[in-house]
């Protein structure tokens, strides 16, 4: 960074390098165009970001983000209490309410299990979960965790905590994605698919 930018905008760019999917090149250009249209942009953002910052909490019951406590999908009666749906994160709660398959409510774990980057049970809200579950009323606990080894542990981890709890546990299905042509997809998402056919 050259020395004539002064350190307002240099701590402005390092900030942005520290979001997901931004680098210190492509800090520079979001950088440079907030500071281009601060009207248009980097007043609003800075205004919604000072909002958010003061606004919104985390769920005390399900790990979500709000501006309420419970949040909103906790808070709706209309909603199913007794299907609990675990994500790893926020973000994957999201794309759950975008596709508006689920009517249920939800369980944010906060991470993955993960040996290598030192990450057990304590570190996730697994023991909020199991709590959830005996509590009565919830009879089946979907696990819509990522397809990976991380996911698989953590999936086969929460169901053996969750044996003792009166909940059926389930998984969401693996296989050929909707639109998807076979020559395109890799071996473990075929063998997955017909692992889980199912009758036509």
């Amino acid at each position: 960074m050259a020395a004539s930018a002064g350190p307002e905008i240099e701590r402005l760019i390092s900030l942005l390098s520290k979001l997901p999917g931004l680098g210190p090149r492509s800090a520079r250009r979001a950088a440079l165009a907030l500071l281009k249209r601060r009207d248009q942009l980097l007043v609003p953002l800075a205004d919604a970001l000072s909002e958010a910052a003061a606004r919104v909490k985390i769920c005390s019951t399900c790990g979500s983000l709000d501006t309420q406590d419970p949040c909103a999908i906790c808070a709706d009666n209309s909603r199913d209490a007794s299907l609990i749906c675990v994500v790893e994160e926020v973000g994957a709660l999201w794309a759950m309410e975008r596709a508006s398959a689920f009517r249920g409510r939800y369980h944010v774990l906060g991470g993955l299990l993960s040996a290598l980057d030192g990450v057990g049970p304590d570190a996730l809200r697994v023991a909020a979960l199991v709590t959830r579950a005996m509590e009565g009323g919830v009879c089946e606990v979907i696990l819509a965790l990522p397809a990976t080894v991380d996911g698989q542990t953590t999936a086969h981890y929460l169901a053996d905590r969750l044996e003792g709890a009166d909940v059926s546990v389930t998984m969401l299905a693996r296989g050929v994605p909707v639109g998807g042509e076979l020559d395109w997809l890799d071996d473990g998402t075929i063998a997955q698919a017909m692992r889980a056919r199912r009758p036509a």
